[in-house]
């Protein structure tokens, strides 16, 4: 199957000097949940900003290598940077709603890109908030502010902030660590949908979670991949004894 997503022998060094991935090579398929497991500070977050050119914003910063994705390099001077991350969307570990309703914070993205068709405006917002698992909790208040709603709804309204723009791929950068039980177990449970139809790469709360969602992992560790493998390699039958030890809590 041909990658959605290809790494290719990426580096990137902050302006600091610190190093933060080291000849990086990884390959995701289309319609994968993929996530990046390791340690604080062992490049994971660094890794999801250059998936759609949020690493631009470091100035100063030095990258080595590139990213296919669909074959086409995204780091050449002809790319869209606005079009790239509508393809590839990004949700946050720290929800950000946008000033105003909680339709308004859906619709934004949609008529930046020049769509204002109100039937269409409808249907995206609907869909979305089903796909967020948030439309049965929101549907009779899409006219009240975004600020109003609850920090785990505030979380699922950014997904479906992400998802209205219908994009390829989903970046998530530990987007339940904030949230209680039932708020992540629903966040959850809607990337089990998620995936049927899109690309998710995501960096997650924790080993369990990883665990719990992942359909492969790359086990991360000081800004290089060590390991690869569904869960059955990385939980039970680890290749590497780095990924033993930090399945098993020995360090990290």
């Amino acid at each position: 199957m041909t990658a959605k997503l290809s790494i290719q022998n990426l580096s990137f060094t902050y302006p600091d000097g610190i190093r933060a991935l080291n000849g990086v090579n990884l390959d995701i398929k289309p319609r994968e949940l993929f996530v990046l497991m390791g340690p604080s500070r062992s490049g994971k977050s660094t890794l999801l900003r250059l998936m759609n050119r949020l690493s631009d914003l470091v100035e100063g910063g030095q990258r080595d290598g590139t990213i296919l994705v669909d074959g086409q390099d995204i780091f050449t001077p002809e790319t869209d940077v606005f079009a790239l991350r509508r393809r590839i969307s990004m949700v946050f570990a720290i929800p950000t709603p946008l000033p105003g309703t909680i339709y308004e914070n859906l619709t934004y993205g949609l008529k930046m890109a020049g769509l204002n068709d109100r039937a269409v405006l409808d249907e995206r917002v609907e869909r979305s908030l089903h796909q967020a698992a948030l439309w049965d909790e929101v549907k009779d208040r899409l006219g009240d502010s975004a600020f109003a709603l609850s920090g785990g709804q505030k979380q699922r309204l950014c997904l479906a902030r992400s998802l209205a723009l219908e994009p390829e791929v989903i970046l998530l950068d530990n987007p339940t660590s904030g949230l209680d039980p039932i708020s992540t177990s629903l966040v959850e449970a809607s990337l089990f949908e998620l995936r049927q139809q899109y690309t998710v790469v995501m960096v997650p709360h924790s080993v369990q979670q990883a665990a719990r969602v992942a359909d492969r992992i790359a086990f991360v560790l000081d800004g290089q991949v060590v390991e690869v493998g569904d869960n059955a390699q990385i939980f039970v039958n680890p290749t590497d004894k780095r990924t033993e030890d930090y399945v098993t809590g020995r360090f990290g």
